[in-house]
């Protein structure tokens, strides 16, 4: 997977104009666009290791940024409102767990109603229009979610290496991580050795829930506005890039960092397109060849190694 990250890495970097891929303006929006959307991937690669989807993160972002401002708007501190949008995004990341193992309901389709019920909510009450809001009344709390260390990288690339981080001694170095591994390898066998694989999906599908919330906070402190269609896609994209780091669909296997790689490529493919000046519409076809051949070459892997 490494591998991988570097050869795209090198690759745009010699295709893009110049070398402009490279150059510290790009790398700055990469590192701060890249970190909101990868931090989501890291919660939805544990939540496919558990061996379930989450197609509503998207809406889940989208309404807890629009409750941000709604509650910042009616006088609520900013840091009490960041407060209650963290605990609505793990409330409805509870309500999809509970759905999805106490309604025995496949997750994928508990989560395409999810995802089509919050986006309409957030739709109706904002009737799809764009609200500004002014963040300046607190310069502590836009440097804390937004702001820049040393004036060069932006602090949401260092939450999404701490958030890494955390994930990553949690999932390979905690009990709670085997339980995630063998729920999603084998739900039979691991309830049989004592594990509550209900109460561990529900906490992987409320992991999820308040991540998405904290990059829909973040994302409207940067840009100083909730818009409507925030987070719209990003349900497939977050998939892809938990699939190109090396997750399996089925669950039981995956690594934290595989999948840390996986979002960076994911990100740099649709910030090099960019770049390239390549008509948008090509970049789903881009992730789209990316997944099938990431899948054909791990398969091939897997099948060159002795004894298979």
């Amino acid at each position: 997977m490494f591998l991988v990250f570097v050869g795209f890495f090198l690759l745009f970097t010699f295709l893009s104009p110049e070398m402009r891929f490279v150059r510290p303006d790009n790398l700055r929006i990469l590192l701060t666009d890249g970190s909101e959307f990868s931090i989501v991937v890291l919660g939805v690669g544990l939540l496919m290791i558990c061996g379930e989807f989450d197609l509503s993160v998207g809406s889940i972002l989208v309404f807890c940024s629009f409750l941000f401002i709604r509650l910042f708007q009616g006088g609520v501190n900013l840091f009490a409102s960041l407060a209650a949008a963290l605990a609505a995004g793990a409330a409805v990341g509870f309500l999809n767990g509970i759905i999805t193992v106490k309604g025995r309901i496949p997750s994928f389709i508990t989560t395409l109603g999810t995802m089509m019920f919050w986006r309409g909510i957030t739709l109706l009450l904002s009737e799809g229009f764009t609200a500004a809001f002014d963040q300046g009344q607190s310069a502590r709390f836009t440097a804390f979610l937004t702001g820049e260390v040393g004036g060069i990288v932006p602090v949401q690339a260092l939450w999404f290496v701490g958030i890494a981080l955390a994930l990553g001694v949690v999932l390979h170095f905690h009990r709670f991580g085997n339980w995630v591994y063998a729920t999603g390898g084998n739900l039979a066998a691991a309830r049989a050795m004592g594990i509550r694989t209900d109460l561990v999906k529900i906490a992987c599908f409320t992991i999820v829930g308040i991540l998405c919330a904290f990059v829909g906070v973040t994302q409207a402190v940067r840009v100083s506005s909730f818009f409507s269609r925030a987070g719209d896609g990003w349900e497939l994209k977050a998939v892809a890039a938990s699939v190109v780091g090396a997750t399996a669909l089925m669950g039981g296997r995956g690594s934290m960092a595989a999948i840390f790689l996986g979002a960076l490529v994911i990100s740099i493919i649709e910030n090099a397109l960019v770049m390239l000046r390549i008509t948008y519409f090509w970049t789903y076809m881009v992730f789209g060849f990316v997944i099938i051949a990431s899948l054909l070459f791990r398969t091939w892997l897997e099948k060159s190694r002795p004894g298979r």
